[in-house]
């Protein structure tokens, strides 16, 4: 928002909560202290006024069952639990995006089988839970991609195929169906630029880019803050460190963890080369914003969306500093 006001921009700032994602291990572990924790992390995001909130509970997809449907049993009945809390808790007059996910990204292709079987019962536990509620506008797939991509030994990224079809057809399937939006792509930022425009083509509802601005920032920082912060990942990551993986693997699935406490040495870098990271990252927007097609269309927003006034709890602004959760076993 400060970054909105900053340049001068009016109108509606979307900002997306991705992946409240339930941890197998600790579900497996107290199904009922992970379930709360999922709830307080979402009445926390609404406040804080994200109001497009992934549910992910597919890390409970269980293959050992014998039908596709008994699979996603778990994950139907949980994405609608979240849900109807979701709607319990949005402001008045607003309705949030919600999300649901069929596979964990970087498992196998997802099917229209396993879309129609998730759809099918999540609606179903909605209707018994709260007849009126809104459900999903969208749904995360897996295509072939991972979070992040795959990282080779030495730290550079693995080509991927991405099966475009399979987005193409699960999007269409969503619409004509389940009345939803379309399909999500996870893990897209590390693929060539000259795959984006075929997302378009794809029918595609939402892409996920984040990675790779942020290896970019990565890329541009000084060796020595650099050096600091992946000493602080050598200590305070340690326990993610697995069997044979490199130190370039190890620092790049973990280096998100270091920009907040980092926060402060990367606001005070020098003025030219703040200015030359900003400058490579909005000419990266630029082609992004061209290849994915989302250049001149304002006006869809301003006839859509009709933004309204929130009204901001200062009992949750001033209430103190959020304690540390680990997360290691959770997705980008």
């Amino acid at each position: 928002m400060a970054a909105a006001i900053a340049e001068g921009y009016t109108g509606p700032v979307f900002i997306q909560g991705d992946h409240f994602q339930v941890s197998a291990k600790r579900y497996a572990e107290n199904p009922d202290a992970e379930l709360n924790a999922l709830r307080e992390l979402i009445k926390e995001a609404i406040q804080a006024g994200f109001y497009n909130i992934d549910i992910d509970s597919s890390t409970l997809v269980d293959i050992s069952k014998s039908t596709v449907a008994e699979q996603q049993t778990l994950n139907c009945t949980l994405s609608a639990m979240f849900s109807e809390f979701i709607r319990a808790h949005q402001p008045d007059g607003l309705t949030i995006s919600i999300g649901g996910e069929i596979g964990e990204v970087g498992g196998h292709n997802s099917t229209e089988e396993e879309l129609c079987a998730y759809m099918e019962g999540y609606q179903a536990a909605l209707q018994r839970l709260s007849p009126q509620s809104v459900g999903l506008s969208k749904v995360s797939i897996q295509t072939g991609t991972s979070h992040g991509g795959v990282v080779l030994p030495d730290g550079s990224i693995a080509q991927v195929n991405v099966d475009f079809k399979t987005l193409e057809n699960l999007s269409r399937v969503s619409r004509a169906a389940f009345q939803m939006g379309g399909a999500v792509q996870h893990g897209a930022s590390t693929l060539p630029e000259d795959a984006f425009h075929k997302f378009v083509e794809s029918e595609a509802i939402e892409v996920h880019l984040a990675t790779n601005f942020q290896n970019m920032v990565y890329d541009r920082l000084p060796a020595e803050l650099k050096a600091e912060m992946y000493a602080y990942l050598d200590k305070k990551n340690a326990a993610e460190r697995k069997p044979g993986v490199t130190d370039e693997q190890f620092y790049y699935k973990t280096r998100k963890n270091a920009i907040g406490p980092f926060k402060t040495q990367t606001w005070h870098l020098a003025s030219a080369l703040k200015a030359g990271i900003t400058q490579d990252l909005e000419n990266q927007f630029a082609r992004l914003f061209k290849s994915l097609g989302v250049g001149n269309t304002r006006h869809f927003v301003d006839q859509t969306i009709k933004p309204v006034a929130v009204k901001p709890s200062l009992k949750f602004f001033l209430a103190g500093l959020a304690g540390e959760e680990d997360v290691s076993d959770l997705a980008d």
